[in-house]
């Protein structure tokens, strides 16, 4: 394939791409000029050059391809609690900030500007418009594919591109200037290489430098070529060796001491001229100093990273390990001591070397350091030399595309511990990742690029590459001859010629061109010059001469060495040289690496001077002494040194040539010994063995084939183990099969059926028992190397048959194995699996190896041969490893499964069948579900894993964003979903983590499906459609988002363990397990989020001088701190350690995970909703339980704002379609708690969530209008919820003064409830997303609205009245306990506004009983028994089905008016589930009838109690319970005795008193200017009443506000008040008979009126104020006024309270006479009364003459009460008299006649006893009284 076939191929995609070398210098080394031979003759050769020359083959396929999408950018999601509202907050935040263009929004930045971004758009039916968020990316929003493989067992590892010359540091050395203290005058040139001055060795070749003076030069060159020099790793003992040469000195002339000299003279123009002129005429050098320069030297060791020396150019800081950080952070400037000075610019030093050590004879490089030596002045000088250190590109740009990661193998010389550059990285970040963007960089400095691909730049070869176990990787083949010493027995000026000839016939003939030149010049010289070693006898030198090899070596090859010497003297022309004498060195016996050879020096040279045979005649100097010796090294990638391999190559070369004998016995020995072959040598040939022993596979005969795959399987095996870096996969085997291996690129029959028959005999050999030795273990060992072998050579051949016939843009066809081939492999891949199959059960980790050998085997054979074929592989597996099985078994079924459907073509496999849909896909989703069955629970998790993470790949591939593809993906998984109904016990059986991934891959295929195909899944069965959904119930819990994270950012960190102590971090355990372990990595290697801002805050930012010891610099030390406080170990400790944006980041994760479940489910609920209208589908429709369990689970959750925007859609839409059903009985608890929800968001702060509540209530209402025409039963429900609401939210808060407030809760909900009852508007409805017509109500074809606004606006009173009586309660709090009237009123409001509901309304009717009870106000503990009594008769009643009638409810009614509001039909409806007619029982009715029997009785109101035992005899009657009513009978009888006993009283019996209170003042609230009548016991007296009261309400009053009592009873002017005190008016008033007459002008004395028994039921009072009109305070009887005021109260008491409030006052006035008159009847009327009563016995008589002393001694006996006397005395005498009418003065005077008539004490008979006294007393008293009167009336005396 020639190279721009290749160019063409890679355009179209092709599955190879070609990669070209790059070679050392920029030069391909070609092998011309001396290898012009025919390679074909000599094949080995030719299998090295093909080696080295060749480009890289990459299968680009091989490591599998994946363009993701950019990730989805995340929002915040607002989840509301009742008191935020966080959207306003948000909204006011960004108005305020002006919007950054450039901050950018998206989670992290997208990797490249090309990629699509994910769009998570649902398919095109279900496009509403609240499935925005798909759930996956949130779960896996750390998603990355390569680290996801990564973690797969056995995964192979791609090998960047093999390196031309791998070395871990480069160095470029230029030199700037050279200087002296005398002037520079003459050249100077010289040489710098690498040497270690320990082991006293050159490492490097020489780099040649000129410098010439100024003047002869036109103008001054700067020297522009730089050395290269390769560094494995910094050491102290590297040095730069410069040694620098000059021309030879003239005897005579100026010597070269000049340059040392003391004094600082330059030279004088004589001299000046004179150097000139002989550096002109003088083509030889002599040597003039040298300089060491350590280029790492250290205090310690190799870049251990404390303070450089000063000596030393490259400090640590800039052979430190990050890559790029000389450019990151510039080494500060050092300015150092004395003799070196380091400027720094960009990444260069420049080093100026002062200490150069003068030489005065030659000398070699050896003695250098030699003690002994003699120390010579320095020279007064100064060179200039730039160091700088590359960075690793290693000169190959592929690197980065390659992916590979930028290997480093330096170790770290501790950059920061430097102490010379102030720390300016507060973070501490070196981003591994930013090094890709700074390799490229060059920096330009002095003018020039610094970029060491110039050609200009001379790579100076690295000797101890021969030395290194690896492959070699170009062509080179050098030898460096070095003369050392030739020792004379005279003094001479001695240099020495080198060069290469071809054979010794004539010497006439040159020599070959292969001598490197010193200069630029590129072309190949004759020969080579050394240094003169000048007047001594023993010459030394250091010269290195490079000589380029021929590619073969013949025994005629020989170096020719020749010996001048020079007369140093200026005669009339330049000196000639003399020659002394010849060496010859014949090279093929010296193929070392290293060789010190000694020579004998010939004087003269004769032909043939090579053959032993001329050697006698030879005339030798120094009598034949071995005098010169000299060094050889040689470098040469052509000749191997190592003699086993040379043997191979030739034998392989008579093999290939058919020169050997048939039988090749020797080519067999040669293969076998290449077993000890030591391991560098056999590294260094790697290759071209590898390549000629897969030549032989590939067409030798059955022993050969053999013999060269075990010898390629020992050798294989021993280069595995022998090379350092322990990978499974060993990298010089895998650069050979990913890049080098080109299956002799088409000149040959491709290997793999070669390779598979004779790999397949093997197995075949072993299955059947026989003994195949240890190689077999080897082969499976480094099965992975020869699968793909085998698998690279089919793609080769595959891609060469089709490449020229293939129209462009189609895909490659599969290759067609032949059927010998395919069943070959067929078997060796089951003689495999058996071996994975035996070797698992003895746990053996070989066995999981191959068994991901074998997956990727069958992963590459996908892209290669038919997949049909590859499926057939597949089922062996699947059968060998069928069902359940072994742990360990089952975990290699896993991996392999992994492995192969990580294909990337994995959704596009065909079935095994045509019809099949995809036999990968089916054969793994059974074997997860499988595993998702297995008690081992790591293989539970991995299965689980395995699925999310294929899931991911497909969601977030670049290539399947399309709709119809995601439903190709949707459809493939969608089986996985059926198994799981089928048994869901595997299910329930996982753990949290398991169900979550399950459920998160569930709802990924659910959301890409169809509609149709999810409506076909629901008409299964309902049984299934019930457990499908039960699947989402399990998303809604799993993926909950709880809050309870928020308390534990704002920095508390409680240390209280938690439950559970995770073992591996676990940040979060809501999303998938890969985010803990990506966490966990960032903050571990402290890399900045990607798309944090560049200057986005990171950990403790804070200024270096603030720096105190105790701030953590980076999060690790943040992490250590948090682990060393003990609280590392809870989930919720890791969680704060985590960086402030790394740990907001997961949480804008989890919230947009739990929104985007929410969704999800909800989108799936109104589907299924719409599918079930339609009646297609197979569900309950009596209950719809799937829905409303649905619905349910998602309210009672905290969601986020969008989720409640999108909730009211879907909720109206499942209402209007199934409204019916869910508004039937059957779903109460489900509308119940609809109900509870919206009420529970109505009380929210946000108003988009409470408009949204109120907007639903609303289709509540409309509902209810529909379906029942009213909306009593909805009220019903939504009293209850509100009752239990207000158990939850705080409708009370504290001010600061202690008392309590409305809180803002009620508030909201108050003003949500009022809101209910307003009209929408059509962009209300629009904004919540309904239709405008969400409101009405019409029935089936008609268009009249049944919505009636006056119903809504009295639900809506209603349920405020509830709220207002619950706040009420609330606000009482802890007065409760003083003012019991108070509490008890609250308990009444409560039970009032909760009338509707029967359970609740007997409820607080019984609380108010038991408060009654406690206050011992027996009566009104009464009346509340009675009330509950009567809810309960009426519901029964209502029901017709108890013994009573209306009329048994309506005299209940006379006892308790409150029990006839007629609620019974709304009692029918109150059945809501858990509320209703359970308790409502004949028995619970008679129960309460009895307690309030019992409390009347106490309150001694007996006739109330007749009345109730007559509602209970009915009962027993109906029942014929005879004992029962004999006791309500008995009981009956002492009723009425005690009612007779009660009337027979002479003291009148009087059941309670009463009081009429008003309130006057701010402080009393809702009391204020209100007037009360409060019952009170009978023994409660005035006085007693006012200290009560004033006790109550001082304990409220606040320091500035005093409690007065107002004194009278008279109308209070609230106006006249004063401001800020708080008045009570208390006045004692009497109730008031239903027939009484009001007008009447007698005084009221109540005993008189006890008349019969009567229910002592009153609700009007009156009093009488006496008053003057003259303005005084008091006056006589003639100035007293008397005012009656009768006051009518809000219902009668006993009523269910202790006070009822006044709501009429009327009052009459009486003048003074009138009220005289009145005084004098009411007394005769009483007088009469008791007299003319009949008694029936003698006992009688004593109470009746205790009343008539009572009444007598008022009005005869004067002494005590002038009574009439008075009256008289004040209206008949003098001037009143005058004033009263006629009419009046004779009412007067009879009332007062009519007085005495009946008070005649002579009527009286006479008492014995005691009483005799009193009588003679009265009569004393009556005949005194009478005369006295006589002087106003005269007719009395007569009349009596």
């Amino acid at each position: 394939m020639d190279d721009s076939a290749a160019a063409a191929a890679a355009g179209e995609g092709q599955r190879f791409r070609r990669v070209p070398r790059q070679y050392r210098g920029g030069r391909n080394l070609e092998l011309d000029p001396l290898l012009n031979e025919n390679l074909e003759q000599w094949p080995h050769l030719n299998e090295l050059v093909q080696c080295y020359k060749a480009d890289f083959v990459k299968d680009d396929g091989k490591y599998g391809r994946y363009e993701s999408v950019a990730p989805p950018s995340f929002q915040n999601q607002i989840f509301e609690g009742p008191d935020t509202d966080m959207e306003t907050e948000l909204q006011l935040c960004n108005a305020r900030q002006p919007k950054p263009e450039e901050s950018n929004e998206d989670d992290m930045p997208s990797t490249s500007s090309g990629r699509q971004t994910y769009g998570g758009e649902p398919s095109a039916s279900s496009s509403k418009k609240h499935c925005t968020l798909s759930p996956l990316p949130a779960y896996e929003p750390a998603f990355d594919w390569d680290n996801e493989r990564s973690l797969i067992f056995g995964q192979r590892v791609p090998e960047s591109l093999p390196a031309t010359h791998s070395s871990g540091l480069k160095i470029t050395v230029k030199v700037l200037s050279l200087s002296f203290q005398a002037g520079l005058v003459e050249p100077f040139s010289g040489t710098i290489c690498l040497y270690n001055r320990d082991r006293r060795e050159k490492l490097s070749e020489d780099f040649y430098f000129h410098i010439l003076p100024t003047e002869m030069q036109d103008g001054y060159i700067s020297l522009d070529r730089r050395g290269i020099f390769s560094l494995d790793a910094p050491s102290p003992s590297i040095c730069l060796l410069i040694q620098l040469e000059k021309s030879a000195t003239e005897e005579g002339g100026v010597t070269p001491s000049v340059y040392s000299r003391k004094e600082p003279v330059h030279l004088t123009e004589k001299e000046k001229q004179k150097l000139q002129v002989w550096s002109r005429i003088m083509p030889y050098r002599e040597p003039f100093a040298w300089a060491m320069i350590p280029l790492f030297e250290n205090n310690h060791a190799a870049g251990a990273g404390d303070a450089a020396s000063p000596s030393s150019p490259l400090a640590p800081s800039m052979s430190a390990s990050s890559s790029q950080d000389s450019i990151v952070e510039p080494v500060s400037k050092l300015t150092l001591d004395g003799k070196l000075n380091h400027y720094s610019s960009g990444s260069s030093v420049i080093v100026e070397i002062s200490n150069l050590n003068k030489v005065k004879e030659s000398y070699i490089e050896d003695s250098l350091q030699d003690p002994k030596r003699k120390v010579h002045k320095p020279v007064k000088g100064l060179l200039k030399l730039e160091v700088e250190k590359l960075h690793n590109d290693r000169n190959d740009v592929d690197n980065m595309s390659e992916g590979g990661i930028m290997t480093n193998e330096l170790h770290d010389a501790g950059e920061l511990s430097n102490g010379r550059h102030s720390r300016n990285n507060v973070d501490g970040i070196h981003s591994s990742q930013s090094s890709g963007a700074t390799v490229k960089k060059d920096t330009h400095q002095n003018g020039q690029s610094s970029n060491a691909e110039n050609g200009n730049n001379f790579q100076a070869f690295d000797f101890r590459m021969m030395a290194r176990s690896e492959p070699f990787s170009q062509l080179f083949r050098c030898l460096y001859v070095y003369p050392l010493t030739v020792s004379l027995s005279r003094k001479r000026n001695l240099f020495v010629r080198v060069e290469l000839r071809k054979d010794d016939s004539d010497i006439r003939k040159p020599p070959i061109e292969a001598v490197h030149p010193r200069d630029q010049n590129t072309t190949l010289q004759k020969c080579a010059h050394t240094q003169i070693s000048v007047g001594t006898r023993m010459s030394c030198y250091h010269d290195e001469v490079k000589i380029s090899l021929p590619a073969l070596l013949t025994p005629q090859h020989h170096l020719l060495f020749t010996f001048f010497h020079v007369d140093l003297q200026m005669k009339l022309e330049a000196p000639k040289p003399v020659i002394v004498g010849y060496a010859a060195l014949p090279l093929s016996t010296h193929i070392q690496l290293l060789s010190d050879v000694s020579l004998p020096i010939l004087r003269e040279l004769v032909p043939h001077y090579l053959q032993e045979s001329g050697k006698e005649r030879m005339d030798y100097l120094e009598e034949g002494k071995t005098v010169f010796r000299l060094r050889l090294r040689l470098c040469s990638s052509l000749f191997p040194v190592n003699e086993r391999i040379r043997d191979f190559f030739v034998e392989y070369d008579r093999h290939t040539l058919h020169t050997s004998p048939p039988w090749g016995s020797e080519l067999l020995e040669a293969i076998n010994s290449l077993k000890n072959v030591e391991s560098t040598a056999l590294l260094q040939f790697l290759q071209p063995i590898l390549n000629m022993l897969l030549h032989l596979i590939g067409d030798g005969g059955e022993t050969l084939q053999v013999a060269a795959f075990r010898a390629m399987v020992n050798i294989l095996t021993r280069v595995q183990q022998e090379s350092s870096d322990g990978a499974e996969r060993n990298r010089f085997l895998v650069n050979y099969v990913d890049f080098a291996f080109d299956d002799f690129g088409d000149r040959q029959t491709p290997v793999y059926p070669g390779l598979s028959t004779v790999w397949g005999s093997l197995a075949r050999s072993k299955a059947k028992g026989y003994r195949v030795g240890p190689v077999y273990d080897d082969v499976l060992a480094m099965a992975w190397f020869f699968l793909e072998l085998i698998v690279k050579s089919m793609g080769l051949e595959q891609s060469r048959l089709f490449y020229h016939n293939l129209p462009l843009g189609e895909d490659v066809p599969p290759l067609q194995l032949k059927e010998g081939v395919f069943r070959c492999i067929l078997q060796l891949f089951d003689c495999l699996l058996t071996e994975v199959h035996e070797r698992c059960k003895k746990g053996l980790n070989l066995a999981k190896r191959l068994n991901s050998t074998l997956a990727f085997f069958c992963y590459d054979l996908l892209s290669i041969i038919e997949p049909r074929q590859v499926f057939e592989l597949v089922s062996l597996y699947m059968d060998k490893f069928a069902g359940v099985c072994q742990s360990v078994l089952h975990d290699c079924k896993l991996t392999f499964l992994q492995i192969i459907c990580d294909h990337d073509l994995f959704v596009e496999m065909p079935g095994r069948d045509p019809s099949d849909r995809n036999y990968l896909s089916s054969v793994l989703i059974q074997e997860i579900f499988l595993t998702l069955d297995h008690d081992d629970l790591s293989q539970r998790a991995k299965a689980a894993r395995i699925l999310v993470v294929l899931i991911c790949k497909h969601e977030f591939d670049a290539r399947y964003q399309k709709s119809e593809d995601r439903l190709y993906i949707a459809q493939l998984y969608f089986p996985l979903i059926g198994q799981i109904l089928d048994e869901m016990p595997v299910f329930y059986n996982l753990n949290a983590i398991e169900k979550r991934e399950v459920l998160v891959v569930i709802l990924q295929i659910i959301r890409n499906l169809d509609d149709a195909t999810l409506i076909k899944a629901w008409q299964q069965s309902i049984a299934r459609t019930r457990l499908f959904f039960k699947l989402l119930e399990e998303c809604i819990t799993h993926f909950e988002h709880n809050r309870t994270g928020d308390s534990l950012l704002l920095g508390s960190s409680s240390r209280s363990p938690d439950a559970e102590r995770p073992a591996s971090p676990k940040y979060s355990d809501r999303l998938s397990p890969s985010v803990n372990a990506y966490l966990s990595e960032a903050s571990r290697h402290e890399i900045r989020p990607q798309g944090t801002p560049e200057n986005g805050y990171m950990w403790n930012r804070i200024s270096p001088q603030l720096s105190s010891p105790n701030q953590p610099y980076s999060l690790r030390e943040a992490l250590a701190q948090a682990q060393s406080s003990r609280i590392g170990s809870t989930a919720r400790a890791l969680r704060e350690s985590l960086h402030p944006i790394l740990r907001q980041k997961l949480e804008l994760w989890e919230e947009n995970l739990s929104t985007a479940v929410s969704l999800e489910v909800l989108g799936i609920v109104d589907k299924f909703s719409v599918a079930a209208a339609s009646h297609s589908i197979s569900t309950d429709y009596a209950k719809l339980d799937c829905i409303t369990s649905i619905l349910m689970g998602l309210l009672s959750r905290s969601q986020p704002l969008t989720f409640w925007k999108a909730f009211l859609p879907v909720v109206y839409n499942i209402f209007s379609l199934h409204g019916a059903t869910l508004m039937a009985r059957e779903n109460d608890r489900f509308l119940k708690q609809i109900a509870f929800h919206l009420l529970r968001l109505a009380v929210f702060r946000n108003d988009s969530v409470r408009k949204r509540a109120v907007v639903g209530l609303q289709i509540l209402v409309r509902n209810s209008f529909n379906y029942f025409k009213s909306t009593t039963r909805l009220r019903v429900m939504l009293t209850i919820t509100l009752s239990e609401l207000l158990s939850d939210v705080q409708v009370t808060q504290m001010k600061s003064d202690g008392s309590l407030e409305e809180s803002g809760e009620a508030r909201r909900l108050r003003k949500s409830l009022e809101e209910m009852a307003e009209v929408r508007s059509k962009d209300q409805l629009n904004d919540c997303g309904l239709p405008v017509t969400a409101l009405e109500v019409a029935a089936e074809g008609s268009t009249d609205n049944r919505w009636s606004w006056v119903e809504v606006k009295h639900l809506s009173k209603c349920l405020v009245q509830a709220l207002d009586a619950g706040l009420e309660h609330a606000l009482l709090g802890s007065a409760m306990t003083v003012d019991r009237c108070a509490a008890a009123e609250g308990f009444y409001k409560l039970a009032l506004a909760y009338a509707p509901v029967p359970d609740l309304h007997i409820m607080w009717l019984l609380h108010l009983c038991d408060a009654h009870q406690e206050m011992q106000s027996w009566a009104e503990a009464a009346q509340c028994a009675i009330a509950v009594a009567g809810v309960i008769m009426q519901a029964l009643v209502g029901r017709n089905d108890a013994v009573w009638s209306k009329d048994h409810v309506a005299s209940l009614c006379r006892i308790c008016p409150i029990v006839g509001t007629d609620i019974g039909a709304e009692v029918a409806a109150a059945e809501v589930e858990g509320y209703g007619a359970s308790k409502l029982t004949v028995d619970s009715a008679v129960k309460y009838l009895q307690l309030a029997n019992k409390l009347f009785a106490q309150a001694e109101l007996y006739h109330f109690c007749a009345s109730i035992q007559e509602l209970i005899i009915p009962v027993y009657k109906s029942r014929r319970s005879y004992g029962q009513l004999a006791k309500c009978h008995t009981s009956l009888t002492s009723i009425y005795e005690s009612i007779l006993e009660q009337e027979a009283s002479p003291i009148p019996f009087t059941d309670a008193t009463y009081y009429r209170v008003g309130f006057y003042g701010e402080l009393f609230g809702k009391l204020n200017k209100k007037e009360y009548v409060f019952r009170e016991p009978r023994d409660v007296r005035l006085g007693d009443i006012m200290e009560k009261l004033s006790h109550t309400y001082e304990a409220k009053m606040d320091g500035g506000h005093t409690l007065h009592i107002i004194p009278d009873s008279r109308q209070v002017n609230a106006e006249e008040l004063q401001p800020g005190v708080c008045y009570l008016q208390i006045t004692a008033v009497d109730p008031v008979m239903e027939d009484e007459d009001l007008e009447s002008r007698r005084e009221r004395i109540f005993s008189l009126s006890t008349g019969t028994v009567r229910a002592r039921v009153f609700d009007r009072f009156l009093f009488d104020t006496p008053f003057t009109k003259n303005g005084k305070t008091q006056g006589g009887l003639e100035d007293q006024w008397k005012r009656r005021t009768v006051l009518q109260t809000e219902g009668s008491f006993p009523a269910l309270v202790n006070r009822l409030v006044v709501i009429k006052s009327e009052s009459l006035e009486f003048s003074p006479v009138e009220n005289a008159i009145g005084m004098i009847e009411t007394r005769t009327g009483a007088l009469r009364n008791e007299l003319e009563e009949p008694r029936s016995s003698e006992g009688d008589q004593l109470p009746r003459l205790q009343s008539l002393q009572r009444i007598l001694q008022g009005s005869v006996a004067v002494q005590v009460n002038s009574g009439v006397l008075s009256v008289c005395t004040a209206f008949l005498s003098g001037e009143p008299a005058t004033r009263l009418r006629s009419q009046e003065l004779q009412q007067l005077a009879s009332r007062v006649h009519g007085c005495l008539q009946a008070r005649d004490p002579r009527a009286f008979q006479a008492d014995r006893g005691r009483r005799q006294e009193f009588h003679t007393q009265l009569v004393n008293g009556f005949q005194s009284l009478t005369a006295e009167l006589s002087h106003y009336i005269p007719a009395i005396l007569s009349e009596l």
